[in-house]
């Protein structure tokens, strides 16, 4: 476990500001003690400092996992965010779309957003912009990317896709047979 790099920490904050902007300020310095991101085995975990100096008493190799898993590092370089993140990404989300009831097991099985599924969308989202995802009971049911913007989701095609899926809270479900 280690401290991201300069470059990872770039690539990260990047893409983690697509769905919660300056907020990530908030992540790090919370009302109850400050939290940090640290790396292990190409996947980045968020932990509070107190947790992250009793994990350092570990050696690497006995550590699998401490903390939330945020997402992980291909081999290229890019980061991918995990459905584990979600938990913390929307409360700060500045960008989210609201699935009507007849949508939201359609997005849950990994598929995007049409406009007929479409209940809201926060105003000003721009195209290609992330957002998170939430039923009309304000449940947060995964993110993706914003495939158009607010103003030309007024004028879509109710067979048009608004929101491209990225991770749901159904991934646990799916995922289920290939865990064991």
């Amino acid at each position: 476990m280690r401290p991201l790099t300069a470059d990872e920490t770039k690539t990260f904050f990047e893409k983690v500001a697509r769905y919660i902007g300056e907020n990530i300020r908030l992540l790090l310095e919370r009302p109850d003690g400050l939290y940090c991101f640290r790396l292990h085995k190409d996947r980045v975990y968020y932990m509070s400092e107190a947790l992250m100096r009793h994990a350092l008493s570990f050696p690497r190799h006995a550590l699998i996992s401490v903390g939330t898993c945020f997402g992980k590092f291909t081999k290229s370089g890019k980061f991918h965010l995990h459905v584990t993140a979600l938990e913390f990404l929307a409360p700060y989300a500045q960008h989210k779309i609201w699935l009507k009831a007849s949508m939201e097991q359609q997005f849950l099985y990994g598929h995007h957003v049409l406009k007929s599924g479409l209940a809201r969308v926060t105003e000003n989202t721009a195209k290609y912009q992330g957002v998170v995802v939430y039923n009309m009971k304000d449940v947060p049911l995964g993110f993706g990317a914003a495939a158009k913007s607010t103003a030309e989701c007024r004028h879509a095609d109710p067979t048009a896709i608004v929101a491209f899926h990225q991770a749901d809270i159904g991934q646990y479900i799916r995922s289920e047979d290939t865990l064991t």
